[in-house]
């Protein structure tokens, strides 16, 4: 039985990323759902429970597995909470919304969903507020190609492509491809393919500079649903979604990334 974690605060972008979430995870019987909410006021808590259980109804008729969970508790710091959680449930996913910054004032935009996401609890799926859930049958993998043994999440990224049983698209954007790769590529390459031998991944090695624009590009070429990627360090975020780059890859984005840790 998989645990998928949804935490919403009863906004138009976790009520969305709730949705998302549904549609996908409908037909999957195997599948535990959790919704949670924290409130901070005491006097929430009534109105946390109704709103929850109004929510899982309208799931319910969505056709998503008749195992769905309501969690309210009061909180003063969300990670520290959803992060608790995801531990005791042994979750395999967490599913939050992102949008765009003139609402960032509600509690689970932005900031809060990537500072999920950069914790090493579970894999962290970041859907934006333009998503529309219409199947998942390509799953972009961006690596740096460096150490894949022993830095790619091999269980993680086995449990997202088996839950969607989509194709694999393995992809790295460096300055470093010219005609042809080095043999360190190369030696990566092949290690990579063993670890993912069971999905027959395909691989692009894409010669730019801007690897945003690069990625952004790629997922339009190739019809890429869901796009997983591996933070390495707390200021990968910081990269990913800074001010030039958010509009590329979250935003305004349609296509849902998750985050896996190694």
């Amino acid at each position: 039985m998989r645990d998928v974690i949804i935490p919403v605060d009863f906004s138009e972008t976790s009520l969305n990323a709730a949705r998302y979430a549904a549609d996908m995870l409908s037909g999957k019987p195997d599948t535990h759902v959790i919704l949670y909410n924290m409130f901070e006021n005491e006097d929430e808590s009534e109105n946390a429970g109704i709103y929850l259980e109004s929510l899982k109804n309208e799931l319910l008729q969505k056709g998503v597995t008749n195992n769905i969970e309501c969690v309210k508790e009061y909180g003063e710091d969300l990670i520290d909470n959803l992060g608790r959680l995801a531990y005791q449930k042994n979750a395999e996913l967490i599913v939050m919304g992102i949008t765009e910054k003139d609402e960032w004032r509600q509690l689970f935009i932005g900031s809060n969903t990537l500072k999920m996401a950069e914790q090493n609890v579970c894999p962290v799926m970041i859907v934006p507020n333009v998503s529309r859930y219409s199947g998942i049958k390509n799953i972009a993998l961006t690596s740096d190609f460096m150490d894949v043994k022993t830095t790619t999440p091999v269980l993680a990224i086995k449990t997202i492509l088996e839950m969607f049983n989509a194709n694999l698209h393995i992809v790295n954007v460096s300055n470093e491809h010219y005609v042809s790769l080095s043999d360190e590529y190369l030696s990566e390459r092949n290690k990579m393919q063993e670890l993912f031998a069971d999905f027959n991944p395909e691989f692009y090695f894409i010669g730019m500079n801007d690897f945003y624009d690069a990625i952004d590009q790629f997922t339009k070429d190739r019809n890429i649903d869901l796009l997983v990627v591996i933070p390495k360090n707390h200021t990968f975020f910081d990269r990913l979604f800074g001010k030039s780059h958010t509009k590329k890859l979250a935003f305004q984005s349609s296509v849902p990334i998750i985050a896996a840790h190694e």
